[in-house]
């Protein structure tokens, strides 16, 4: 159609997402997220919606693309928990090292602004976390662990695994790191174990 400028939606909401993991919700601009997908900012409305809308959108982007990675790493849970929980804390720490990525983890820097969020984009930053917690204790219980130490490993889970992203924002090496996840592990192994 002609004077209707065409742009592809997944590159658009990938720009968007990577400049919200970049500088958070707070610090991103409608100015900012129009530099990012090469909209104008009433394309940016029109299209993406506004900024709470267009940063639910990549929220879940982000949510999607490393939830699905890590169902695929927990997804021998029932027979082999470690060997799980291990790849689980290997899609964070491949992510990590991606040199085209942005440090840190974009639902734990939601959930550090939500006092800066709409509570309507903070509940869906919490309930991103959640899910987190959530596939780790179902695949922990498919590996038979009770329900209760099912659950307390899956939220020690899910903190070290958004400690990594925070600590790799601060500056952590990779073999602190590791030496992160090696801990929790040896733990799960020895909780096994008992």
């Amino acid at each position: 159609m002609a004077g209707k400028k065409q742009f592809d939606m997944d590159t658009a909401l990938d720009a968007a997402m990577l400049q919200f993991w970049r500088a958070g919700y707070a610090d991103t601009s409608v100015d900012d997220l129009s530099r990012v997908t090469g909209l104008n900012r009433s394309s940016i409305y029109s299209s993406l919606g506004g900024k709470d809308t267009l940063f639910l959108r990549c929220l879940d982007r982000y949510a999607a693309r490393y939830g699905d990675k890590y169902d695929a790493a927990l997804s021998c849970a029932a027979s082999e928990p470690l060997a799980a929980v291990r790849a689980f804390f290997d899609v964070t720490l491949e992510r990590i090292a991606d040199p085209e990525l942005p440090d840190g983890c974009l639902i734990a820097q939601s959930v550090m602004a939500i006092p800066a969020l709409s509570p309507a984009v903070a509940a869906h930053a919490r309930q991103a976390l959640g899910f987190q917690r959530l596939r780790l204790r179902a695949a922990l219980k498919a590996g038979r662990m009770t329900d209760q130490d099912a659950e307390t490993f899956a939220v020690h889970a899910a903190a070290v695994n958004q400690s990594l992203a925070v600590m790799s924002r601060g500056g952590a090496n990779p073999a602190q790191l590791l030496a992160v996840v090696d801990v929790t592990v040896d733990a799960l192994s020895q909780a096994l174990r008992a």
